[in-house]
């Protein structure tokens, strides 16, 4: 069994690499965060829907990890235990990058709520699709479902979440790849899955 974990900023191309490891890896379970189960989503739903009123730094993470909770009950943690390999978009580095450092919590409290809500269950493999965010906006501008929350922040708030990604890899370099996600689709799949097959 291994847990994988897709990561990056927006636009990096997350979704379309999913897709493509849908073929190749076509017994593993593939889930994304936050969401995954139907709870979840919902969950997903209320923290990312662009809204009038304004979400607290602290609001945003505590949901996040609320469905990260339901996420790894009901999905993760079964799969893992029976052997599965689990590839999900997104877990607990998009917190640390998008809460902890964009939104200036600090590490503190995510590590808080990660020991609490995973123990001692890390990924095996954190993928990491590094991109210009300039370039990751310009993809999304025309996305057919719209911009969510935080889709829609500013450049340096995305500038601070590539940096905080590409800093976690640096500091944990065994469990860590970074890919240049400016490459083809083809070339970035080619690379990750050739990483994956590395677990075993």
């Amino acid at each position: 069994m291994s847990f994988v974990v897709i990561e990056g900023g927006e636009g990096v191309g997350k979704g379309t690499l999913m897709e493509g490891l849908k073929h190749h890896f076509e017994d593993a379970v593939f889930t994304r965060e936050p969401g995954g189960t139907p709870m979840a989503e919902e969950i997903r739903d209320c923290n990312l829907r662009p809204r009038q009123e304004s979400v607290a730094p602290d609001t945003e993470l505590l949901l996040m990890f609320a469905a990260r909770a339901q996420h790894l009950a009901q999905r993760i943690r079964p799969a893992l235990n029976q052997g599965q390999l689990v590839i999900s978009d997104r877990f607990t580095d998009s917190s640390y990058a998008y809460q902890g450092v964009a939104r200036g919590l600090g590490a503190e409290k995510v590590e808080l709520l990660e020991q609490f809500v995973q123990g001692d269950l890390r990924p095996d493999l954190v993928v990491v699709l590094d991109l210009d965010p300039l370039e990751g906006q310009s993809r999304i501008r025309d996305r057919a479902e719209g911009l969510d929350r935080l889709d829609a922040e500013t450049l340096q708030f995305h500038q601070a979440v590539r940096q905080a990604f590409l800093s976690r890899a640096e500091r944990f370099p065994d469990r860590y790849f970074v890919v240049d996600a400016a490459q083809s689709p083809d070339r970035v799949l080619e690379q990750v899955i050739g990483v994956i097959e590395g677990l075993s």
